[in-house]
């Protein structure tokens, strides 16, 4: 199993994460991307609405996205931020170790431009609806 090199710093990893908007949130959830508020203060910046903007929803009304983070534990910077609209439900690390140019050494910190998890989110990409749109036709 891999460990982090340095506690609470996990080097860039990303996350398939899946999640239910909490009952009654879903407009604050919308009002929050449309004015561009979701995530402000994190240190994650505009990585909760390109999320967002990535996601998809399965026909249970789940939403899936892959997350960068570079916490230890996952997501524990961004999890206030999503708590507030989302139950979290799972969390999984959806590298592919054997593409990852951070954990090969041949470059560090690649997780913000690195390209591993592509066929994941493009297998993601394809599945269920946009979840922008469910959220904005009001259809969760």
């Amino acid at each position: 199993m891999w460990k982090p090199r340095v506690p609470g710093v996990n080097f860039g990893m990303r996350y398939l994460v899946k999640a239910r908007v909490k009952h009654g949130r879903a407009e604050a959830l919308a009002e929050a991307i449309a004015d561009r508020t979701l995530g402000r203060g994190s240190i994650a910046g505009d990585e909760y609405l390109y999320d967002m903007e990535t996601a998809r929803v399965d026909s249970k009304g789940d939403a899936h996205w892959v997350e960068t983070c570079f916490c230890d534990p996952p997501l524990e910077e961004e999890r206030p931020y999503w708590e507030k609209y989302f139950d979290l439900l799972s969390i999984k690390d959806a590298h592919s170790r054997r593409n990852c140019r951070h954990e090969n050494g041949t470059e560090p910190w690649a997780c913000c431009q690195c390209d591993c998890t592509k066929p994941l989110e493009e297998r993601l990409a394809s599945t269920g609806e946009s979840f922008l749109h469910k959220l904005t036709s009001a259809k969760l």
